[in-house]
């Protein structure tokens, strides 16, 4: 399985699964981003920084968070 940092520019995955702390996880299931949701990679930035479209919204994550979401294309 992937991490949503390995995701190139303009692919939509599916989120699979959070290797993240319970509160992190929490915020995120809480903006929208819950297993079986499809996330579009926007952008990338310096230092890893992902712009994500979630549902409609957008979103920055920083690489910390995105090497511990688990995707499929």
């Amino acid at each position: 399985m992937q991490t949503l940092n390995t995701i190139p520019v303009g692919v939509c995955a599916e989120v699979k699964s959070f290797n993240l702390s319970q509160k992190i996880t929490l915020r995120l299931q809480a903006l929208g981003m819950i297993p079986g949701t499809r996330v579009k990679v926007l952008q990338k930035k310096g230092k890893g920084t992902l712009i994500l479209d979630v549902r409609g919204a957008r979103f920055a994550l920083g690489r910390h968070i995105t090497d511990h979401i688990e995707v499929a294309i």
